[in-house]
């Protein structure tokens, strides 16, 4: 028998998963992402150097977000950016994809959910 870390090890993938946020333009923004580990809060939160919330999400960002490819999409040195030159609600929803579970999780509910709005 594992022990119980190899079980629970065994019962998540920390693969990349997509996020995507609409942007205000109507384009679809993606990045991939994998489960956030504890180490990488606490790496992010002292990173931060502060106990702002969204500074915290900034730097966890600036770690974790890549391309397909697994290329980073965001420098450290781009976090001043991301908080100066773009609207609190764009960064505020790709922070929020961040942080949220797996939409590929959600998507058979809101498929099931249509069928049964069509057949009612």
């Amino acid at each position: 028998m594992g022990s119980a870390l190899d079980r629970l090890k065994k019962s998540v993938s920390m693969k990349p998963q997509r996020k995507s946020v609409e942007l205000p333009d109507g384009s679809e923004f993606e990045f991939f992402a994998p489960p956030i580990t504890l180490a990488q809060r606490a790496k992010a939160q002292k990173q931060s150097g502060s106990d702002d919330a969204t500074s915290f999400a900034l730097v966890l960002l600036s770690m974790v977000a890549t391309d397909e490819s697994g290329q980073k999409l965001f420098q450290p040195g781009e976090i001043v950016e991301l908080k100066n030159e773009l609207p609190a609600a764009v960064v505020e929803l790709l922070l929020l994809q961040l942080l949220s579970e797996s939409e590929e999780e959600e998507e058979p509910t809101d498929m099931k959910s249509t069928g049964k709005a069509a057949k009612g």
